[in-house]
């Protein structure tokens, strides 16, 4: 039989405020355990939460970029469950009146379109985490993280495959880092995934039982536990002749394989009913519209502008607006003075080149987009050849030093002395006779070896262009 794939995602997202969602808080990452704390995120008897206004901004401005209707009367409602990682035994969240609804985020995978719908966009406080330490068997609680303003982004059913949630959350994370609105770090949980599968016979319009796969922070993870538990529900039906258990289940990434943990909830388990500490909310609609009038540059307008105003490829301006921060340093780098082509071409290669060899994001480098277009200019005006300019960029990139005095204390400035170079290229075809011999028996490729004697003999700093047009002339003659 042939099976199809149906998924839906629950998609968590961290708001980039500097404080916690309903207390003053730090939402930080990476303080020492239970160190971001107050009496109100930790729920203590008698404390009363504040609603802090950027999350509602942001939230807000997260559901007109995705196309979503605003709720301009909304509130917030209590999701009880009882976990240890809750310690209000409650979540504060949103069933009723989300702030976000009906939204659609556009795809591509290869050269099929798509359009995702958005079921809601709600707010809502983050949990906790436990911490498992296998060594002394205990299971410890962090209560740093609860109360950070999340959104979470429901779609409905309609990926039919890995890659069409991957190409969904790149959109959807691109979009949320442009807005300013989450850093979308997966590796530390600004953006993680609850996957919704099931299958059914291909051509049904019946959905199947559902599992519901939970936390799963990195594409890779996605991908593969997609694979296993469409798999996994497949055999369940075909060779087990058994039903699928509607469940919740955690992915190993170390096995390879999703495990049950408890049974899927459903809204009603959850014993949803009004906030009452927290008042209803109302956006009006010139709050809205002063939102829409501040919305930055997307990543596509950006594209489109950098190839009909700066005569890039498409294939360039993907890569160059790949993240915010990757367009910001460009950007910079063209205003510092450096033609774009160039700017491009040299973040592409060398920029991307140290910030891998480092382990960086470009939001983490520290070499200064004015600094490149000097160096890039200094190449231009023939001060630097390009590989002289190579290694000053890689000198200077850790701390973000003059390229200039760089250049000058390490003696790389390009030489053009006519007299240098006819020296050198005299000296380099006197020591080869052989390689000038096979070039004028007609083997061109001694050109490479002859040029590259040349170069060696400048210590890499001769003018390219007029070492090559002096040793042409000379084999030539």
């Amino acid at each position: 039989m042939n099976w199809e794939v149906v998924i839906g995602l629950e998609t968590h997202v961290e708001l980039a405020t500097k404080t916690k969602i309903f207390c003053s808080c730090s939402t930080e990452f990476g303080g020492a355990p239970n160190t971001h704390v107050c009496p109100v995120c930790t729920g203590m008897p008698g404390t009363l939460p504040v609603m802090n206004k950027k999350v509602l901004e942001y939230a807000a401005k997260a559901s007109l970029a995705l196309g979503c209707t605003v709720t301009q009367y909304c509130k917030f409602d209590r999701k009880n469950y009882f976990y240890p990682d809750l310690p209000k035994a409650y979540q504060v969240s949103q069933l009723y009146l989300p702030i976000g609804r009906n939204g659609s985020v556009p795809i591509r995978v290869g050269s099929e379109e798509k359009v995702i719908r958005i079921h809601e966009l709600h707010m809502e406080e983050d949990a906790g985490k436990l911490v498992h330490d296998n060594w002394i068997d205990q299971t410890r609680a962090d209560y740093n993280r609860c109360g950070v303003p999340l959104i979470e982004i429901v779609t409905e059913p309609d990926f039919r495959s890995a890659d069409e949630v991957i190409a969904y959350l790149e959109k959807l994370r691109s979009t949320l880092e442009y807005l300013g609105v989450s850093d979308c770090k997966m590796q530390e949980g600004s953006l993680r995934c609850d996957v919704n599968l099931s299958v059914r016979p291909q051509g049904s319009d019946e959905l199947g039982t559902r599992t519901e796969m939970k936390n799963l922070n990195s594409f890779k993870a996605i991908s593969r536990a997609i694979a296993y538990e469409a798999r996994r529900q497949q055999e369940r039906i075909e060779l087990d002749h058994k039903r699928v258990i509607q469940e919740t289940r955690r992915w190993d990434d170390n096995k390879d394989a999703t495990y049950s943990m408890r049974s899927k909830e459903n809204a009603q388990d959850y014993r949803y009913f009004p906030e009452p500490d927290i008042p209803p909310m109302e956006l009006s609609d010139a709050y809205l519209e002063s939102l829409r009038q501040a919305m930055p540059e997307m990543a596509e307008a950006k594209r489109e502008r950098y190839q009909a105003q700066w005569g890039l490829s498409a294939k360039d301006a993907e890569l160059l607006t790949s993240s915010r921060a990757m367009a910001a340093f460009f950007e910079e780098t063209v205003a510092a003075g450096a033609s774009p082509k160039q700017a491009s071409d040299w973040i592409q290669g060398e920029v991307l080149r140290e910030l891998k060899e480092r382990g960086l994001d470009v939001k983490e480098m520290i070499f200064a987009p004015e600094n490149l277009a000097k160096l890039i200019g200094l190449v231009s005006a023939g001060r630097l050849n390009r590989g002289s300019a190579a290694k000053v960029l890689r000198g200077c990139f850790e701390d973000n030093a003059d390229v200039e005095d760089y250049m000058r204390q390490h003696g790389l400035e390009q030489v053009n002395d006519a007299g240098l170079l006819e020296e050198a290229v005299t000296a380099v075809l006197a020591e080869n006779p052989q390689s000038v011999a096979d070039y004028r028996a007609g083997k061109k490729k001694a050109v490479g070896f002859l040029m590259g004697q040349c170069m060696k003999r400048l210590r890499g700093k001769g003018d390219p262009k007029a070492v090559s047009a002096l040793l042409n002339q000379k084999l030539e003659g």
